[in-house]
């Protein structure tokens, strides 16, 4: 099965671009809140479409694929870790990552969005680096 990660690698580019951006401003202006509330939006969006597009490449490995769907996001995490789809430090990045994300549904305040923008440079990277996996995953079951 291919596993289109074009609108995942596209939003990795715009909280890179965010990102990037939120550093060039003063933290006091309007400029400053929409650049972080983008980058926040990004961060859930990615971590939303990394729990997705990893239940599709677990079905691949799995007897059932009910049971993938199924499957909270950690385990999810926790299942790709063992099937060398992330490293198991990758895969606990992604599980503190998510617990930030959890985090947002009791403070959607500043102190929330700041730690979040301090997570940026390696979500960033460990985001660009799943995308790989995916894509390497993908080619390789359509090779054999």
């Amino acid at each position: 099965m291919t596993i289109d990660t074009s609108f995942f690698k596209r939003c990795i580019e715009t909280l890179a671009k965010a990102s990037s951006m939120v550093t060039q401003v003063e933290e006091s202006s309007i400029e400053y809140e929409m650049y972080r509330s983008a980058c926040v939006k990004e961060f859930e969006i990615i971590l939303e479409q990394a729990g997705k597009l990893l239940r599709k490449c677990l079905k691949d490995f799995a007897h059932s694929p009910k049971a993938v769907d199924r499957m909270v996001f950690k385990e999810a995490f926790r299942q790709a870790a063992q099937h060398d789809l992330l490293t198991l430090e990758q895969a606990e990045r992604w599980l503190k990552y998510r617990d930030n994300r959890n985090n947002t549904a009791h403070d959607y305040g500043k102190k929330f969005a700041e730690y979040t923008l301090q997570l940026l440079p390696d979500f960033i990277k460990d985001a660009t680096a799943l995308e790989q996996s995916i894509s390497q995953h993908t080619k390789r079951v359509a090779d054999d």
